[in-house]
């Protein structure tokens, strides 16, 4: 059993906070916000985390992040459900011609999904009754504590709080998400700071939250996340009746920032004839706007020596990417599932071994995923780019024009659309989709659908004003 500081009380730290917990370890949460988190239907309302700017703000949960759920903390999925989390698969919504009817193994597309303050509510309750953590809010790390081994690598021994209180760890995991200071704090203890691969994504997020006076979400006509030239509009169900709505542009479509006025936004939404229903109700926020965010990468590992030993970095607190393709929560309990079982295997002791296997397990299982992630951001960008341009994109990167391919062909046949479905919901990369037999071949043989309806770039100019 090891004593464990995490840092960071959002779904990473919290989940990571569960698991580790309950292997056998004894976990100290810390979380520099001092709001305590209210019950899971009040939380929307209720519960404000200030350090957290996209706590509002759309969100949707994937696959991946349910399978995990039901197969590590079946509990917490349970009260998920039972407070009012939409539990969907995408599959049995679309008609059965375009699928070919469910097969067995389609299960694997559930979801369970929910506002950020709702599914964050849930978690903060039942890790509240878990009897070897303690979570402690309004509590900041100011400083890391380190310890010089004989001159070798520094070792992270605990925490410095910013009330000035030392807490002494076998391993201090930071969860604590894209606003993460450890670079900060391990280059202020004397350590070698880690080199951040980074850039800004390049996308803005106009998005509202909605709710039906019935408690049903209205049926979604087009995928989650539809490209549409130099926009793409994210239609996310959620808990309790609520769904969202969000236009995803270019930081640099300097005319697409006149949707921040709502009716704008709402003239813009009516003009994509597959979107425009869900807008018939009630609206509970304005339109909240998202920029700047980052895509990072942070390598703690520098000329193949850990900056420190005794410190390791969890989710978005390690690599964080454009969040309009929804896997930062899944990939984050990926990750955190990866650091209990390293620790299974490893213990906290053999301080080198362990953070050489915890870069080197990052690497092989998360860091894939991660940069499939950037290289779309790149295309997508970069086609938003040229349709504002008036130009067509072109690029010979196969793994973009065969990804292109499957998703814009996923409704035209049912191997198609179940192959598009693993990599939307990250059960599969694509280069594991597309090296399937006969995947390439269907996938070259089926002419594409018409695109969906919508504005063309003049016509979207007309509807901004």
């Amino acid at each position: 059993m090891a004593t464990l500081v995490i840092i960071g009380g959002g779904i990473a730290g919290l989940s990571s906070a569960l698991l580790l917990a309950r292997d056998g370890h004894q976990v100290t949460v810390l979380e520099r916000d001092p709001a305590e988190p209210t019950p899971a239907d009040d939380a929307w309302d209720d519960w404000q985390r200030r350090g957290v700017n996209q706590f509002r703000l759309p969100h949707y949960f994937l696959a991946r992040f349910r399978q995990l759920l039901d197969a590590e903390l079946p509990d917490v999925a349970a009260a998920l459900v039972a407070g009012g989390a939409l539990r969907t698969n995408q599959l049995a919504e679309i008609p059965a011609e375009m699928t070919g009817g469910l097969r067995p193994g389609d299960e694997r597309f559930e979801q369970i999904t929910g506002r950020r303050p709702m599914v964050e509510a849930v978690f903060a309750d039942i890790v509240g009754a878990e009897h070897a953590v303690t979570v402690r809010r309004a509590t900041a790390v100011r400083a890391l504590l380190v310890a010089d081994r004989n001159g070798a690598v520094p070792h992270v021994t605990g925490v410095v709080t910013d009330a000035g209180e030392q807490l002494s760890a076998d391993l201090v995991v930071d969860a604590s998400g894209r606003r993460s200071s450890l670079r900060d704090l391990l280059a202020a203890a004397g350590c070698r700071p880690p080199v951040d691969d980074s850039a800004d994504c390049g996308f803005v997020y106009y998005g509202r939250h909605f709710r039906s006076a019935d408690g049903s979400v209205p049926p979604l006509m087009s995928p989650p996340n539809q490209p549409y030239n130099s926009l793409s509009i994210l239609t996310l169900p959620a808990d309790n009746g609520h769904w969202s709505v969000t236009l995803t542009a270019s930081a640099k479509d300097v005319a697409m920032r006149r949707v921040k006025d709502p009716d704008v936004w709402t003239r813009v939404v009516r003009g994509y004839p597959l979107v425009a229903h869900l807008i018939d109700a009630e609206p509970i926020t304005g339109v909240d706007v998202m920029g700047k965010i980052e895509d990072r990468v942070r390598n703690f590992v520098v000329d193949g020596v850990p900056v420190a030993t005794g410190v390791v970095a969890v989710g978005d607190s390690w690599a964080c990417t454009n969040p309009s393709i929804g896997r930062g929560a899944s990939l984050a309990l990926l990750h955190a599932t990866c650091l209990r079982d390293m620790l299974r295997d490893v213990d906290t002791a053999d301080a080198a071994e362990l953070a050489q296997r915890w870069w080197a397990v990052t690497a092989d299982v998360v860091e894939p995923w991660i940069t499939d992630t950037l290289a779309y951001d790149h295309h997508r960008l970069a086609e938003v780019d040229a349709d504002i341009a008036g130009e067509p994109y072109e690029t010979d990167d196969p793994a973009w024009q065969l990804g292109e391919g499957l998703r814009r062909c996923a409704l035209t046949h049912p191997d198609l659309l179940r192959g598009f479905l693993d990599i939307a919901m990250v059960l599969e990369r694509g280069v594991d989709v597309l090296g399937r037999p006969g995947i390439v071949d269907t996938l070259l043989a089926t002419p594409p659908p018409p695109d969906p309806p919508g504005p063309d770039r003049a016509q979207l100019l007309e509807l901004l004003g």
